[in-house]
Formats: C-alpha cells, structure tokens, sequence
C-alpha cells in the first residue's frame, strides 16, 4: 500500500511515510471562536474528517490534533462590542462549533486544545528563540527576526523581498525589518494579559500552534493542514518558528486545501458573502453538502450555489434509493436459473474496493472515488432490472455484497449513514413541506392513471399527469413502475 499526497512545500506528491510506523500523526488549524462558522470552514473539517477516517480505513493509528484559537485580536474586539469577556465569547462559539460538527456528522479529533491553556509552552518557545538570537524584545512586544532563518518562504516560494514588495505591512518603528511578525504582544489597558519574561501582554497567534503542535505530536510529526489561505503567513511562520527552534523539520508534509468560492469569489467574513453552516443545513441534509463537497478534489476551488446543493442531494437520493432497492431484493429459494450478470460488470463489482482505493491513494481524489460508487450503482440498478422472477443466489449475493461496499467506502466521506427507507421518506416528507397535495392524494392520482392507461385513455392519463404537474409534482413511468418527485425551486 502506498498513499501519494501532494506536498505544498515540495509542490508535487510524495509518499506518506509516517514516522512511527502504522502511527500517523497529524496537525489541522481549528478556527478563532469569535463568530459562526461558514461553509468555507466546512470544507476544511469535511476535508480532514475524510483524511482522518482514510488513514484510519487503510489501517492506520491516527493522532489528529486540531486546535481552538481562544485569544485574538478579532476575538478581543467582538468581547467589545458585545460587552463580555474573551473567555466566555470565545467558549460560546467553540459550543456552537461543536454543535455544526454534530450536524455534519464529523468525527472529534483525538485533541482539541485551546490556546489560552498552553501559555507556558507558548513562552518557552519563545524564550528559546529568543536565547538562540531569532527573536528580540522591542517595547514589551516580541517579534522573530526572518532574515536570521534562512528557509523563510519555503512553504509558500517566495522571498523576502516579493513577501515585502506584495504585502501590507503596517509601519512599526520597533520591527527590525517590515516582515518581522510578532511572537509575543504586550497588553493594552482593557484586554485579557497574561505575565511573561517580557511584561504582560498575551501570544501572537502563530506561536499557539507551533507550542501545540510540539507539546502533543512531538518536534517533527507527518502531516500538517489547513486551507491555503494559512500558507502565507501563518504555516510560513511557524515553520520559522519551530524550525528556528529545534533545527529539525515541523512537518513532513503540508496538506492545504481550496477555497470555497460564490460566483468565483472567495468566500470570506470580510467580504460579507459568506453562509454559515447551520444555515446551509436549515435547507439541505448535512450528507448532501458532505457530497458536494467531495464531488471536487480537495485542492481544487469549490464553487457554492443552490443549485449545486439541489444536484447533490439528488444524486445522494440516487444512491439511497438503489441500497433501497437492495433491500427489497427476494430471498434465493436455491433453484438453479442463469445469472444476469456478464463478466464485464461482475469484475467491475467484485473489484469495487480495489479501484476506489486506488483513486483515494493518490492524494485523496475524492472526486474519482465517488464516481467510482456512482459507477457501481449504475451496475446494480441494470442488473436488478433484468433479474427474473427467480435471480440466481450468486447474483443476489453479489449485489447484496456490493451494497454492503458501497456503504462501507461511501462512510470514508460520512455518506450512507441513514437507513435508506427512513432517508427517502424524510426526503419526501421535507419536499412535501408546504404544498397542498399529500402523499397519499399523490398515490391515489397515479392508481387512478394507471388505470386509464390499461384502458388505454390516454388522455385522462395526460390530464392526471398535468393536475399532478401543477401541483409541483413531476412523474417518471420506468422499468419499476412509476415514480413521482417534487419540482424544488432553484436559488
């Protein structure tokens, strides 16, 4: 077995070869708990929670760490306006956090450690880099000298000069140089401060994880990730940072993911365009935004809209209405009758496992994966329909093996985790939310069709069809019978 993971300090895919063998161990940056979190956050905790249960999938043991920034100069200013504490903001939203990844369905992390509890550890740190002449005290601030390191910019491939000539960098007479970044920030009159060598004052924020990540994975660890707007400045500075210290490597590898856009624009609190994740939930399962998610490779953009949501949950209620169907499949009575299913498509079945690693090995290409299940369906379903009224036992055991696959695999991405009959009842419970026919008029309507179309009146057929159309519901007549859908409004 050999997983392949694109490296952003390399910038092309390497091999995960973890330092303790059959033991990974990985450190994700959590949020600042100052505000709800978006669908941009979504993404990166959907993103890792598959790394996470991936590894674990392949057989792996995983330490994942991820943490909570709980002091911050965002988190100070809304404390402000809201007129309350840091602590008690800060907690408030890591609550409703942790109420989001319930919704999502995402594993916890084997640690979540808050900044605020790792002030000693974030000190020390400092002090070494200060000892070893990479950082200096400058009116109760302390601030890492990067000309000392010579690696700065190798995360992000940049130099000096181009971070400089690119960045706003706010005028500040006690820096050395303008790219110097603060390590340690003395307190101003009103905010949260705690003693240290230096004065009262509290942590810069890249030094949290650099001290966490140490404390709890050790001074180099396998993999470290978070979206790629943390490449520059953040993961760059903590390279810095705990290079500068140890003289060893931070991470082996860097895992950064894409951003979540609307209408190509990323989405941001800044910008104003964003959507939270319970809003997002409010209208859509929470297995319908996990699909759309890895419908797209992790590094790539992801671009949200309603539509998107809709044609996602579509294709989730594909995949629960063919393990449905599974379920319904008869009993083998042990008669001998030929199999329906051809070399071709029993290849494809038996191999399921196979090719869907395949895809995942190489940098977790969710998107292949899933079309690798998406695949496997269509199979099932043309295989179901041509079954006879007496299916040969192989070819029930086959089928019933490969939905026991699919959701196996399909539970790597949190998908599949319903009993499929309860999923599709609350899915047409909710789109019946609101319209003024019932299920049971709607079935009524097409016994009532059916009819007219063994007696071959066509149209009455025709207009059962059209009330049922102005009633927002659409009918299909396939190979099992006729089927109905709600007609959803498109955002």
């Amino acid at each position: 077995m050999t997983i392949l993971i694109h490296n952003t300090k390399t910038a092309r895919k390497e091999k995960l070869s973890p330092l303790e063998e059959g033991h990974v161990k990985m450190y994700v940056c959590g949020i600042t708990a100052y505000d709800y979190c978006h669908i941009g956050h979504a993404r990166s905790v959907l993103v890792f929670d598959m790394v996470y249960r991936y590894l674990q999938q392949r057989g792996y043991r995983v330490t994942f760490v991820r943490n909570f920034t709980d002091i911050d100069d965002k988190i100070i200013k809304r404390a402000q306006e809201q007129n309350t504490t840091c602590e008690e903001l800060s907690q408030r939203f890591i609550a409703k956090f942790h109420e989001d990844m319930e919704a999502l369905g995402t594993l916890p992390p084997t640690l979540e450690p808050l900044a605020t509890e790792h002030l000693p550890e974030m000190i020390a740190l400092i002090r070494e880099l200060v000892a070893k002449d990479l950082a200096y005290e400058a009116g109760g601030d302390v601030y890492y000298r990067v000309q000392r390191f010579a690696g700065y910019g190798v995360l992000s491939g940049r130099g000096l000069e181009d971070m400089q000539a690119g960045a706003r960098v706010a005028v500040n007479d006690n820096k050395e140089h303008p790219m110097d970044f603060v390590l340690w920030k003395a307190s101003k009159p009103g905010e949260p401060a705690w003693d240290s060598p230096w004065g009262p004052g509290r942590p810069g924020w890249h030094i949290e994880c650099s001290a966490m990540g140490k404390k709890y994975l050790g001074e180099t660890f396998d993999i470290h990730g978070g979206g790629k707007d943390l490449v520059f400045p953040h993961h760059e500075n903590e390279i810095a940072q705990s290079e500068g210290a140890s003289g060893k490597p931070f991470a082996n590898l860097w895992i950064h993911h894409g951003f979540v856009t609307i209408k190509d624009e990323k989405m941001s609190k800044s910008l104003g365009n964003f959507l939270t994740i319970r809003e997002v939930l409010a209208r859509h399962p929470a297995e319908a935004l996990r699909l759309f998610v890895f419908s797209t490779h992790y590094r790539n953009p992801l671009d949200y809209s309603e539509s998107a949501l809709h044609d996602a949950e579509a294709a989730l209620t594909r995949l629960y209405s063919a393990l449905a169907a599974m379920n319904q499949l008869p009993v083998a009575d042990g008669d001998s009758t030929p199999s329906v299913i051809d070399d071709k498509d029993r290849n494809k079945l038996t191999k399921l496992a196979d090719s869907f690693y395949q895809a995942m090995d190489i940098d977790f290409n969710s998107a292949l994966a899933l079309g690798r299940i998406f695949d496997a369906v269509k199979i099932i379903n043309k295989i179901r329909q041509a079954l006879p009224t007496n299916p040969a036992p192989p070819d029930l055991e086959l089928l019933r093996r490969t939905a026991a696959n699919i959701r196996e695999l399909a539970g790597i991405f949190g998908l599949l985790r319903e009993d499929p009959a309860a999923f599709l009842k609350k899915r047409q419970e909710r789109l019946l939310a609101g319209l003024s026919i019932k299920p049971a008029e709607i079935e009524t309507l097409l016994s009532q069709r059916e009819q007219a179309r063994r007696n071959k009146e066509w149209a009455a057929a025709d207009r059962i069809r059209d009330q049922l159309l102005s009633q927002k519901i659409i009918i299909k007549d396939g190979p099992d019978g006729t089927m109905w859908e709600v007609i959803k409004n498109q955002h």
